[in-house]
């Protein structure tokens, strides 16, 4: 029985290792497993603490083989639970990406940073709830914008926000 439980035990500490040196492999299984709590993170943490407890109760208790097993079992099951609600879970609640698409500013209103000439580019600064991010700017109306200007993104074109002043828009 203690075969089993240093198998197991080296068989996580491998997991560990080939997911240290070759990143998230777990990824690909995960798309394969769609239940939440078979993850192989839980698993394989579950199936090493099956065989660390059980290789510990074997050589440092007088415990009966079978019960050594079960009493390794629910070690495992506390351990799986706990690394899916408190690491698991947590983990995936916080990924969330605040990339966003240039087509999406579409509309937004922004504050020129850097002049946009008539003919040329400037740099636009948008505040958004996650925070500020720079873009490159043109003028939509072939008019000069000088720093400081509140405007409006119109048009995004070649990575480029085509923006017209506030003011210009008031106007119409």
């Amino acid at each position: 029985m203690e075969v089993l439980y240093w198998s197991l035990l080296i068989l996580g500490i491998l997991y560990a290792a080939i997911t240290l040196l070759f990143g998230d492999v777990d990824a690909a299984i995960g798309e394969v497993i769609h239940i939440p709590f078979l993850q192989p993170a839980v698993l394989i943490g579950g199936l090493t603490s099956l065989g660390a407890s059980g290789i510990l109760l074997t050589r440092y208790s007088g415990l009966l083989p079978w019960l050594i097993f079960v009493l390794s079992l629910c070690a495992a099951v506390v351990v799986s639970t706990i690394m899916y609600f408190f690491y698991l879970k947590s983990i995936a609640k916080s990924e969330h990406s605040i990339a966003f698409s240039l087509n999406d500013l579409i509309g937004s209103i922004a504050e020129v940073h850097t002049p946009v000439p008539s003919q040329g580019f400037g740099e636009i600064i948008i505040h958004s709830k996650t925070g500020a991010t720079n873009q490159i700017a043109a003028s939509f109306d072939g008019i000069d914008i000088p720093s400081y200007t509140k405007v409006v993104i119109i048009d995004v074109r070649d990575h480029t926000a085509y923006v017209s002043p506030m003011e210009e828009l008031q106007r119409l």
